[in-house]
């Protein structure tokens, strides 16, 4: 069976709720399999993955690290004439084997420096039943077990309750989530090899995750391999390859008048094909040896591309989106071009006084796509794209503690 026949999986994160995160008053967003953020630069496109990607840091690092690497609370928390001392965020996701979960943190300041975990909430629900936990202020105060282990105010409590089978679905799904904003000349370097679990930020260890996935998914890889073919023509194959110590990655080119194809490495091609083999993995990657990451944010892919290769792009990440949930910034018609309203979801972002808001795009628009009178793609190169203000008026009274409902819970 090919990957297109099989039934895409649900999205994994099915809503996303923010308050007071950088310049994000209230969000309310829900998530199809495939998201395009589309805005003006410096509207927040950005800070909307970034949220995603703190909930990442702070399950597989720490919190202090998250907030430090980021600035600080000072710099997490909006900025407004109200001079909120906290922000929130919440996600209901959804697991394999019909697993849903709500899951949402405040994080406060102290008054005399500092932070604490306000509150913590955790909701799973399944065929069979459920199992759920409230922590506030580092004291556990609900739970469906009566023997919970001692919880921290500055901790996230998701981690110390991983090692219980009920949660760490949820933990492990989370805290692999993987954002990019690749770097051509981090990729270009040497780079010394690791155990390619999870590409980085940047793409610096892309020739080990290639290994890995050599390895442990060969047809994801020629997946990757023929999707690269077809986004950069004249590109036959690659492969990762030792330079002593160190480890690049060999490329393969097609050269008019040679019998054998020329190679070249990583240091010798351009950045579009970099970028292009960075997003490839980057949405091919595996959790574990069993597993894709379950999300992957990524920053304009359309950056260093022909837009003719858009197409391509976009069917390639489409199909990746069966199994691994897809959301990318995007400033490019031609991307937008090659989505289909129906399947994907097209989130505008646009900033008013200041704040960032958030919604799919309004009826004018998407009705002037359905009678074909515009493209996506036209509407915002006309600067037409609008979000829908109803739906923004409807997320400034967002819950970030709302939990699942019946009709959510069940599968």
């Amino acid at each position: 069976m090919t990957r297109e026949r099989i039934p895409p999986s649900p999205a994994f994160l099915r809503r996303v709720r923010l308050k007071n995160y950088k310049s994000i008053a209230t969000c309310n967003v829900a998530l199809g399999r495939l998201v395009a953020l589309v805005g003006r630069n410096g509207s927040g496109k950005s800070n909307f993955l970034d949220a995603m990607r703190f909930v990442s840091d702070g399950l597989s690092t720490t919190l202090d690290h998250a907030l430090r690497e980021r600035g600080g609370l000072a710099a997490v928390r909006r900025h407004s004439t109200g001079h909120p001392r906290n922000f929130s965020i919440g996600l209901d996701l959804e697991v394999r084997g019909g697993v849903r979960a709500a899951y949402a943190f405040e994080i406060a300041s102290r008054s005399g420096g500092g932070f604490v975990v306000k509150r913590e909430d955790l909701q799973v629900r399944w065929a069979e039943g459920d199992a759920h936990y409230r922590v506030e202020e580092g004291q556990v105060t609900q739970s469906t077990s009566g023997s919970m282990p001692q919880a921290s105010s500055d901790r996230l409590y998701l981690v110390t309750v991983s090692g219980l089978p009920l949660f760490r679905p949820i933990y492990d799904a989370l805290a692999s989530m993987g954002f990019y904003n690749l770097n051509p000349e981090a990729m270009k370097r040497p780079q010394s090899p690791d155990a390619g679990e999870l590409l980085h930020r940047d793409g610096s260890n892309v020739s080990s995750v290639i290994d890995r996935l050599s390895r442990d998914a060969p047809e994801d890889m020629d997946r990757v391999r023929r999707y690269l073919e077809r986004i950069v023509p004249g590109v036959e194959g690659f492969q990762r390859i030792s330079i002593g110590p160190q480890e690049t990655i060999e490329f393969r080119t097609r050269v008019e008048g040679s019998e054998h194809p020329w190679r070249f490495y990583a240091m010798n091609m351009s950045d579009g094909t970099l970028r292009a083999l960075g997003i490839l993995v980057a949405v091919a990657q595996l959790s574990d040896k069993r597993d894709r990451v379950r999300f992957v944010g990524i920053e304009e892919p359309e950056t260093a591309l022909h837009p003719a290769a858009a197409g391509a792009l976009v069917a390639a990440l489409r199909e990746a989106s069966h199994s691994t949930q897809i959301a990318v910034t995007t400033h490019s018609p031609e991307l937008l071009d090659d989505l289909d309203l129906d399947r994907d979801t097209i989130v505008v972002v646009q900033s008013r006084e200041g704040k960032t808001e958030l919604a799919g795009i309004d009826a004018a628009s998407r009705e002037a796509v359905q009678q074909h009178l515009y493209s996506p793609g036209e509407l915002l190169r006309m600067d037409q794209l609008r979000a829908d203000d109803a739906d923004v008026e409807r997320q400034r009274q967002v819950e970030l503690f709302a939990g699942l409902t019946d009709a959510e819970a069940n599968p």
